[in-house]
């Protein structure tokens, strides 16, 4: 069960002008986390709801966040150093990224933006192909530590700086029609995890999807991360922070 914990910081470091990386002295929440789940910090005495931001990796003991500015509360943890401690709500999710264990196939790994870190645990995990879409070169987060981790890495960037030019289609369907693969796991904004449903369905190959959604509570309680899901044909409203993040992407209406 998700707790608060008062966590030291480790290490707080840019990893570009708006990219910054969290280590934390946190066992209770590393210890029990599970690939795709997230966690809520109190950002600063003035900032009542705490920040939604996904983990990206625990190693003994250890918790590393990965996170982007987006306003004051985000900002305040930029400037956090060793040292500092912080309040911290979780593991929280029970909605997390399936890893296959028993089936030799790779998983296909597809993220975007804020949504590559969470993927960085499977990563570790387990084989996986992966491809990650960036803005430019200089937004792009964790690209070694995928390397370093994975057997096959491909790129997309808007601008065409590195990679493919455009989004994560291309490289998707090309490694889709190139490779046999368990299931697809991916994160990022809402057109990205379509587009992914869309080529996944295509070859009938089983898609997972971490959805980004506003959260308050991070518990369940206040129902602004409310999205559409349907089962049995009927619809209704699922709590992100509480049913997912990660979803069947067969499961969520789309179009909403």
């Amino acid at each position: 069960m998700a707790k608060t914990n008062l966590c030291a910081v480790i290490s707080c470091r840019a990893l570009t002008k708006t990219h910054f990386e969290l280590c934390l002295d946190a066992p209770e929440i590393a210890n029990t986390a599970k690939p795709g789940q997230f966690v809520n910090v109190i950002c600063g005495h003035s900032h009542l709801l705490r920040r939604p931001i996904s983990i990206c990796e625990t190693k003994e003991g250890l918790l590393r966040l990965v996170f982007e500015i987006r306003g004051e509360g985000t900002e305040w943890l930029s400037r956090r150093k060793a040292g500092d401690v912080l309040d911290i709500l979780g593991p929280l999710g029970n909605g997390v990224f399936p890893l296959f264990e028993d089936d030799p196939r790779p998983v296909l790994l597809v993220g975007g933006g804020v949504g590559v870190p969470p993927l960085l645990s499977v990563a570790r995990a387990r084989s996986a192909h992966v491809v990650l879409g960036y803005r430019n070169e200089a937004a792009m987060i964790l690209y070694r530590d995928f390397l370093a981790s994975s057997e096959n890495v491909m790129i997309a960037t808007d601008d065409g700086s590195v990679g493919t030019r455009g989004t994560v289609a291309e490289p998707v369907a090309r490694l889709l029609d190139q490779n046999d693969y368990c299931a697809v796991l991916a994160c990022g904004p809402k057109p990205m995890l379509r587009a992914v449903r869309d080529l996944s369905n295509a070859k009938n190959i089983p898609c997972f999807v971490s959805m980004e959604e506003r959260m308050g509570c991070g518990v369940g309680a206040c129902l602004v991360c409310a999205c559409k899901t349907h089962d049995h044909g009927e619809e209704h409203n699922s709590r992100v922070c509480l049913d997912g993040p990660v979803f069947p992407s067969e499961k969520v209406v789309w179009d909403q």
